[in-house]
């Protein structure tokens, strides 16, 4: 029998092409982690990135089968009595394409089944076309709430994936002074994202459902990692699949690319409900990201030790928060027992306990430290400016800036040098000193998020390099509010003070009638509960209202009244800026 471990396969080499033959993923240039490790690595980063970059179709137990290294996440593949079911299937089409062709090189063509979404992540699910057909019947099976929580992947898409790519290092180039975690492998413009809308819903914990002879047992955990969120058991396999709860490092409770705090206490409990229910059952725990813990001792170790860890967090945040403290201030003092501090899975190199600690207190408090002073801080360039004058010049400041850093003082040194970047964005002296500083600081991160920022924020300071972002297409499974959404957010407020007009949107499809009025810079929709009259009466399909989204053009739909409204309302809308300068104003 193998190994849970096992490797059964995988490409070589190790890069993942589109249609026209530009890559979308590749392992390859990360063949330097094979050598020694450089001191501008962190050891515990290189230890996880060494172990992270081995790529291929593993066994997780009898039946139960994971292609990693394929994507920033694993695609997960149970066999069934007749085929096979997929458990999040990856960031791309393509990279979930070829992780199905390798599954199917060494275990036959086995026909999917049924695919499982254990949240809206586009890491777990972008690659939903690669595995099964848009009109497929295949039953798409996803926690309640799945599609309702799409909304925090799109209205602000832009601004995360400008930041994100400083999170993922996707401007950096792979090697030992530059990226070595797999966040980001490939440039993600090139690859194809979609996904579809849930066939299946999951509503309660305990919910039992059986496909093709494979029995799951589901278990809710929203407010977790994501909103809409669930972990799966496998009875036959006595498999505890754990989606994003656990993994071989410590997870992080804000996303630094942004978005909502994540519930510390909400993620230990739902481990601990997880031990509760399936202790007596589970022989592995596995992820949808890292390698799986075997055998039930290990397994539950390794699942105590994360709730331990995410209720001592939050416990003792909390505490302190209590006696006066805040965030910042947690975070410089608080440490995890020794026993947790010496378990490998606990470290900080995906999240931080430094960041974490102050997501906790975002979490309960908000941006609002108490400090009157800091209740209306000048802007950024403000600030800088008043800095500069202080100090008696950008050339002062830089100086200053330059004497911490030679005294180990590098965080100060990243104050001090971001403020004359600010004040004067094309001194060079200024820029060059700030990249410096962020270089040492990136060289020194145990956690590949912040390694990542650091480093990304001295490669804009020296060649305004830019990241481009993904475009989602997870546009088709959006409902008509999230999509109206859409337009709403990109409305020029000021500019959309002093008009006024509505739109009668008719859905023959579904047979909903929407109502849009633009009012006082908003933009105002919601479904009709009432017969009211409008500038514009717009008949179409939800489908083509996707096309009419994407072109702007009222040519392919039924209208009565005045066109011209719509073209008003699109002359008001902002676009938004992918590639927007951040460690520069």
């Amino acid at each position: 029998m193998l190994a849970y471990h096992d490797l059964l396969g995988t490409l070589a080499p190790c890069v993942i092409t589109n249609a026209d033959d530009a890559v979308v993923w590749e392992m390859e240039s990360f063949g330097f982690l094979a050598g020694a490790r450089p001191a501008t690595v962190h050891p515990g980063l290189w230890r996880l990135s060494r172990r992270a970059v081995r790529h291929g179709l593993y066994q997780v137990c009898e039946g139960i089968y994971q292609v990693r290294g394929f994507d920033v996440s694993n695609m997960t593949f149970v066999e069934s009595d007749r085929g096979v079911i997929v458990i999040d299937p990856l960031t791309s089409t393509e990279t979930a394409a070829a992780a199905l062709r390798l599954y199917r090189r060494h275990r036959g063509e086995r026909a999917v089944v049924a695919v499982v979404h254990t949240h809206s992540h586009g890491s777990h699910g972008g690659g939903v076309l690669g595995v099964v057909d848009a009109d497929s019947t295949v039953p798409i099976i996803a926690p309640t709430r799945f599609l309702n929580t799409l909304a925090r992947n799109v209205s602000t898409a832009p601004a995360v994936q400008r930041r994100g790519a400083y999170c993922s290092g996707a401007a950096l180039a792979h090697g030992p002074r530059g990226k070595v975690d797999i966040e980001e492998a490939a440039d993600p413009v090139v690859a194809a994202a979609h996904l579809l809308a849930p066939t299946l819903e999951i509503t309660d914990t305990g919910m039992d459902e059986e496909i093709d002879g494979i029995r799951m047992i589901f278990q809710l955990v929203p407010g977790t990692e994501w909103p809409a969120e669930m972990n799966v058991f496998f009875p036959c396999a006595r498999a505890l699949f754990m989606a994003d709860q656990v993994g071989q490092s410590m997870s992080d409770l804000v996303p630094l690319r942004g978005g909502p705090a994540r519930d510390a206490r909400m993620r230990s409990r739902g481990i601990a409900e997880a031990i509760e229910l399936f202790a007596d059952d589970i022989d592995v725990v596995f992820a949808a990201h890292h390698w799986p813990s075997s055998g039930r001792a290990e397994a539950l170790a390794f699942l105590r030790d994360h709730r331990d860890m995410y209720a001592y967090l939050h416990d003792q945040t909390v505490r302190r928060l209590n006696q006066g403290y805040t965030g910042i201030e947690i975070a410089e003092e608080l440490r995890l027992s020794p026993r947790l501090t010496a378990q490998p899975h606990t470290a900080g190199r995906s999240g931080s306990l430094n960041h974490n600690v102050k997501a906790i207190s975002q979490h309960y408090l908000g941006w609002y430290d108490g400090n009157p002073a800091h209740l209306w801080l000048h802007p950024p360039r403000a600030q800088a400016a008043r800095y500069v004058a202080l100090l008696g010049g950008v050339e002062v400041m830089v100086a200053k800036a330059r004497e911490f850093a030679a005294a180990g003082d590098l965080r100060f040194a990243a104050e001090l040098g971001s403020h004359a970047v600010f004040a004067d964005p094309e001194n060079a002296a200024a820029r060059a000193t700030l990249a410096a500083v962020f270089e040492r600081l990136g060289n020194g991160a145990e956690c590949a998020s912040w390694r990542n920022c650091y480093l990304s924020g001295a490669a804009e300071l020296r060649s305004g390099r830019g990241s481009p972002a993904r475009r989602p297409g997870v546009a088709p499974a959006l409902g008509i509010t999230q999509l109206f959404d859409t337009i709403a957010s990109t409305i020029d407020g000021p500019r959309a003070w002093s008009h006024e007009l509505s739109i009668r949107w008719v859905f023959t499809d579904s047979a909903e009638i929407y109502h849009m009025e633009l009012s006082n810079g908003a933009l105002i929709h919601h479904p009709a509960i009432r017969p009211r009259p409008a500038d514009l009466e717009v008949t179409l399909t939800k489908p083509g209202l996707l096309v009419l989204l994407d072109t702007g053009s009222l040519d392919h739909v039924q209208t009565s009244g005045d066109t011209a409204v719509w073209s008003r309302l699109l002359a008001l809308t902002d676009a938004a800026d992918p590639d927007f300068p951040i460690v520069t104003p």
